[in-house]
């Protein structure tokens, strides 16, 4: 199938953790990934925390492309940052190194175990809190600066919902940055030479899309259209600033340079 495996994402946990749903499966999935060794469940290196320190670091929202240093505050320390579905130990550190007061919200509770130890291995401070983010989000309004959300929302089904508890956990001019599937990967077969389904891709709504059988290797997976992504942002009350494409990294859409990924840069 043309789907793909992606996401992001010490002190102890917070818990606001609802009933059985699609997104507790998909946490458990994800936590089997992170013991098979996923590549966005693998926290960085000291050497690449300790050069984070130093300045030299750089992010990313989507497989390959970093974010441009203009989409973060030009002096990041004390800022509040928050993680969205961000657990893992890749981009938090780099804000912890930053100087910023960092929060991560993650369902998988291996995503925040790693946050937990890298934080515990390079001394900093974390607050971690495991939550569905298809719930409301458990903080007050206006409670962070920026909001780093890599590729994660092709893991629910509605995403507008997302942006309005984005939003108004925003303080005014509070950034967001997203990480966006754009849908291209759901509709090309497993080598990505032909075209051999529609969209919307939403297996809640047509089961046969993931068999059974597979969802231990795919998890529960949604396609979201522009409007959903980038205009529901806007809808939602936020400024666009920037925004930029990127491919898969791998495989024959990356080969011929077909983007799959979008990153926006938004602010309150």
């Amino acid at each position: 199938m043309g789907l793909q495996k992606h996401g992001g994402g010490g002190t102890g946990a917070e818990e606001a953790v609802p009933a059985d749903s699609y997104t507790d499966l998909n946490a458990r999935i994800i936590d089997q990934w992170i013991d098979d060794g996923w590549q966005w469940g693998t926290p960085i290196s000291h050497e690449r925390y300790e050069a984070a320190l130093a300045g030299d670091w750089s992010m990313v929202l989507t497989p390959t492309r970093e974010v441009p240093r203009s989409w973060f505050f030009p002096g990041m320390r004390g800022k509040r940052v928050l993680g969205l579905a961000a657990g893992g130990g890749q981009q938090m550190p780099i804000f912890a190194a930053m100087g910023a007061a960092c929060t991560v919200l993650d369902y998988s509770e291996k995503q925040i175990a790693s946050e937990r130890v890298m934080a515990e291995r390079e001394g900093y401070e974390i607050r971690c809190v495991r939550a569905d983010m298809t719930r409301p989000l458990p903080f007050e309004d206006g409670e962070f600066d920026l909001i780093s959300h890599p590729v994660s929302n092709c893991y629910i089904e509605e995403v507008l919902p997302v942006w309005r508890e984005c939003f108004r956990v925003l303080a005014p001019g509070g950034r967001l940055l997203a990480g966006l599937d754009n849908g291209f990967n759901y509709v090309v077969d497993d080598d990505e030479e032909r075209i051999v389904r529609g969209l919307p891709f939403n297996p809640l709504r047509s089961p046969s899309l993931i068999p059974e059988r597979e969802l231990a290797e795919w998890g529960m997976q949604f396609s979201h259209t522009l409007d959903e992504q980038i205009r529901g942002q806007i809808q939602t009350g936020f400024r666009l600033l920037d925004l930029y494409e990127d491919t898969n990294g791998e495989g024959r859409l990356h080969e011929l340079d077909i983007p799959t990924f979008w990153a926006t840069c938004a602010e309150k």
